[in-house]
C-alpha cells in the first residue's frame, strides 16, 4: 500500500494534467455540445490552461524527491523544473487556440495537447527504458494525430501520414537498439546498463545498440539526417499543433536524449576532440550535429515558406543543442536545458505570430509585407523571436548558443567553429523575413487585430526571452543547482 501512494505522491502533477484531458472532454461533449464554435474552442482552452496552472502548484508545493525501483521514475529538482516549463509551454500553446477555426472537434484537439503534455511530463522524468519507449510512443501518437487534425485540408493530411510512416520507422530502430541493451545487460534501468557497459566496452553489440538508438532518437528531434518528416509537418499541419512539435517536444527530446546517453551509456562516449579521436558515440553525435548544422543552415536559405524555413532552422538548431551531448558534462547540461528552454519560447512566439495572422492565409516570406504598419506590436514580437533565433544579444539565444559554445570549446574547438559560421549563415534567412516586415510596403493597409489572449501569450513569451537574455542567471542558476542531482 505504501508503494501505491508513493507512486501516487510522485506522479500527483501527471495525474491532475490527465484528469484535465479527460475533463475537457467531458466539459466539450455534454454542456458545450450545442454551443458556438468559438464559444467552445474558448472554454476548452481555458479548462486545460486551468489543470496546467492547477499541476504548476501541485509540483511546486510537493517538490518532493524520490525515485522507483528500477528508474522507472525519478523525481528530483532537475524533472521537476523540466515538467515545470512543460507546463508553462503547453499553456501558452492553448493560449494561442483561440482564434482556432480549422475543425469542430475542440475539446478533442486540446485534450490531446493536454495528454501529449502528460506524455512529455513523464518522459523527462524517467530512467528506465521501457517507460522512455511508452512514454515516447504516446507522445509520438498525440503528435500524429494532432498534425493531422485538420481533415478540410489535404497538407495537414498527408504531413501526418508521413510523420506516422517515418516515426514508425524510427520506433522500430528504438525499440530494437533498446531490446539489444536489455539483452546485453539483463536491465532495463540506465544506472546497471551502464555498468555493464563499462564492464565490456569494446562489445560490438553495444556499437549496434548505440546507432540505432541514436537514430530512434535522431528522429525525435529532427536531426539530419533523420529531419524529413520536419518540413512537411511544419508546414501541413495546424499552426497550433506546428507549435507543439517545435517547441514542447523538442525539450522533452533533447532532455531525454541526454540522460540517456550520459547516464546509461557513459562508458562508451568515446571521444570526438580534434587529434584525440576514439570509437564511441560521441564522434557519431558530433557527425550528425555537423550535418545538421550544414544542412538545416544552408536549406533554409532557398526557402519561401515561413513554416519551412521555420523547419530547416530547427534542425539547424538540433545541431548546436547535439553539441552538448557531445560534450555531456554537468556544464554542458546546463547549457543545453538553458538553450532548449529559450529555443521553445522563442519558436513558440514565432509560431504564436503566424496563428495571429491565420485569418491572413501567411505562409510565403512575401506575405509579411508591411506587417510593421499593419500590426506594430505583431511585428515587434516577430523581431524579438527571430533575433533571439539567430543568437543575437542581448536576447536569450545568444546566451543559449554562447554557454553550449563554451562548455564545448575544449577538445571540439572545430564543432564550435563550425557552428559560429553556421549562426552567422542563420542570420541572413532571419533577416529576409525582417526585411519584409519593415522595410517593404504593405500590399493591403488594412489593420490586423488578433484575440486578446493570442497577444497576452505572444508578449508573454517575447518579455520572457529578453528578461532571460538580459538576466540569464534567473534561469541558470536554478538549472545548476538541480543539474547536481543528475551529474555530479
Amino acid at each position: 500500500m505504501s508503494g501505491y501512494l508513493e507512486l501516487l505522491r510522485l506522479t500527483a502533477p501527471e495525474i491532475v494534467v490527465a484528469l484535465t484531458g479527460l475533463l475537457v472532454l467531458v466539459l466539450d461533449l455534454s454542456f458545450l455540445r450545442r454551443a458556438a464554435l468559438a464559444v467552445r474552442f474558448r472554454w476548452a482552452a481555458g479548462a486545460a490552461c486551468g489543470g496546467c496552472v492547477i499541476a504548476l502548484v501541485v509540483l511546486e508545493r510537493t517538490s518532493a524527491s524520490g525515485m522507483l525501483p528500477d528508474g522507472m521514475l525519478v523525481v528530483n529538482p532537475l524533472t521537476q523544473l523540466m515538467q515545470a516549463w512543460l507546463l508553462v509551454l503547453a499553456i501558452l500553446v492553448l493560449l494561442l487556440m483561440d482564434s482556432a477555426r480549422f475543425t469542430t472537434h475542440a475539446g478533442e484537439y486540446c485534450a490531446l495537447i493536454v495528454f501529449a503534455t502528460t506524455a512529455m511530463m513523464l518522459l523527462v522524468s524517467t530512467q528506465n527504458l521501457l517507460v522512455i519507449f511508452i512514454t515516447i510512443e504516446f507522445l509520438s501518437l498525440s503528435l500524429y494525430v494532432l498534425t493531422a487534425f485538420d481533415k478540410g485540408s489535404r497538407q495537414s493530411a498527408e504531413a501526418g501520414l508521413k510523420y506516422f510512416l517515418f516515426g514508425g520507422m524510427s520506433a522500430g530502430l528504438l525499440l530494437f537498439g533498446m531490446s539489444l541493451l536489455y539483452g546485453l545487460s539483463g536491465s532495463l534501468a540506465l544506472a546497471p546498463i551502464a555498468a555493464a557497459i563499462e564492464s565490456s566496452p569494446a562489445d560490438p553489440r553495444f556499437s549496434i545498440a548505440m546507432v540505432m538508438v541514436l537514430a530512434g532518437f535522431g528522429f525525435k528531434v529532427a536531426a539530419a539526417p533523420f529531419h524529413m518528416w520536419a518540413p512537411e509537418v511544419y508546414q501541413g499541419a495546424p499552426t497550433a499543433s506546428a507549435a507543439l512539435v517545435a517547441s514542447s517536444s523538442k525539450v522533452a527530446s533533447f532532455f531525454a536524449l541526454f540522460v540517456l546517453f550520459a547516464v546509461g551509456l557513459a562508458g562508451a562516449a568515446g571521444s570526438a576532440a580534434w587529434g584525440n579521436y576514439s570509437i564511441g558515440w560521441a564522434p557519431l553525435i558530433a557527425l550528425v550535429a555537423m550535418v545538421s548544422m550544414l544542412w538545416g543552415n544552408l536549406a533554409a536559405i532557398a526557402q519561401n515558406s515561413v513554416r519551412r524555413l521555420l523547419a530547416y532552422s530547427a534542425i539547424g538548431h538540433a545541431g548546436y543543442m547535439l553539441i552538448a551531448v557531445v560534450v555531456h558534462t554537468r556544464q554542458s547540461l546546463v547549457a543545453l536545458v538553458y538553450y532548449v528552454i529559450t529555443y521553445a519560447l522563442a519558436s513558440l512566439g514565432a509560431f504564436g505570430v503566424l496563428c495571429a495572422l491565420e485569418r491572413e492565409k501567411v505562409d510565403s516570406i512575401a506575405d509579411f509585407r508591411g506587417l510593421g504598419k499593419r500590426s506594430p506590436d505583431l511585428a515587434f514580437c516577430l523581431l524579438i523571436f527571430l533575433l533571439s533565433l539567430a543568437g543575437i544579444p542581448p536576447l536569450a539565444g545568444f546566451f543559449g548558443k554562447f554557454y553550449v559554445f563554451v562548455s564545448a570549446v575544449h577538445g571540439l574547438l572545430w564543432l564550435v567553429l563550425l557552428a559560429l559560421a553556421m549562426s552567422v549563415v542563420s542570420f541572413y534567412y532571419y533577416l529576409k523575413i525582417l526585411k519584409q516586415v519593415y522595410v517593404c510596403d504593405p500590399l493591403s493597409g488594412a489593420a490586423i487585430h488578433p484575440e486578446w489572449t493570442t497577444r497576452v501569450a505572444l508578449w508573454a513569451m517575447a518579455a520572457l526571452v529578453v528578461i532571460l537574455g538580459c538576466s540569464p542567471g534567473v534561469l541558470l542558476d536554478r538549472i545548476a543547482v538541480a543539474a547536481g542531482a543528475l551529474l555530479r
